[in-house]
């Protein structure tokens, strides 16, 4: 095992000679680690700087604990355990608490946030090599890949640009706009469409549907045989990729804003 000053995860791959599969890059601001499971079986981090932690995280926040975790090997991959008192957050919201089954890493980057005390939280990045991999540093001069935009018509644009107006001004807990409110504004923009409540619910379910005959999206869209999915959490999650994906992006709301201005000035 060696122990790096702090820097990218990619530069130190790319500097060394390409890692064997398995191997696990780990990072936080404090350092960095190479772990080799033909050597080195776990890798454990926390505040504390003493030998027992390969990697120290939150070094001056006593809200993360002296061992906070640890990723072992076993199996014939890494498994990341939570040691510490206060929780870990995984991508897509997984939180690991010190009592959950060790969480499997997948190959590639994962990043783990360690919480502190109050709204403090700490990032240790790890990644694990797989067959014919170079590591994280070998991609740095490729093309960057865009986020995955969906195509929409304009009707179906329009209806959810309006029911995600609190979704495109990025508020913290945003919730879709109301049907009732959404027709109303929809039948003064386009009164000529006949905007009514069903067809609303029309156009959202085919883009639901087309999205999830994709299979490109994690969160639940579509309501399930003897599923209790309700109806608010399957368009918070349409909502949420389609803001996420950059489908949908504020100058939206921006334009909408301007006609819905412009109409009440008429009035």
């Amino acid at each position: 095992m060696s122990l790096d000053p702090p820097e990218s995860l990619a530069r130190l791959a790319a500097e060394r000679k390409p890692a064997p599969p398995g191997t696990l890059h780990a990072r936080t601001v404090s350092g960095s680690v190479r772990a080799d499971p033909r050597s080195v079986r776990t890798v454990r981090f926390g505040r504390a700087g003493t030998p027992e932690n390969e990697l120290k995280v939150g070094g001056d926040d006593t809200g993360v604990s002296r061992r906070h975790g640890e990723v072992t090997f076993h199996d014939h991959g890494w498994w990341l355990r939570n040691t510490g008192q206060r929780l870990l957050r995984l991508p897509r919201g997984k939180l690991v608490h010190s009592s959950t089954d060790p969480v499997p890493l997948a190959p590639g980057y994962t990043p783990v946030f360690v919480r502190g005390f109050g709204y403090r939280e700490h990032l240790v990045e790890l990644y694990v090599a797989d067959h014919d991999d170079a590591g994280p540093g070998a991609r740095e001069s490729a093309d960057t890949i865009p986020p995955q935009r969906w195509p929409l018509d304009e009707a179906e644009r329009l209806a959810l640009i309006v029911l995600g107006q609190e979704y495109l001004r990025y508020d913290l807990e945003p919730r879709p706009l109301v049907y009732r409110r959404a027709v109303a504004q929809l039948a003064a923009l386009q009164p000529q469409y006949g905007w009514t409540k069903r067809r609303v619910e029309e156009r959202v379910g085919a883009v639901r549907r087309r999205l999830h005959r994709s299979g490109r999206v994690a969160a639940k869209l579509l309501r399930e045989a003897d599923d209790d999915a309700s109806d608010a959490t399957l368009m918070h999650n349409l909502l949420r990729e389609l803001v996420d994906s950059t489908t949908l992006v504020p100058p939206d709301l921006t334009e909408l804003e301007l006609a819905l201005d412009a109409l009440d000035d008429e009035f």
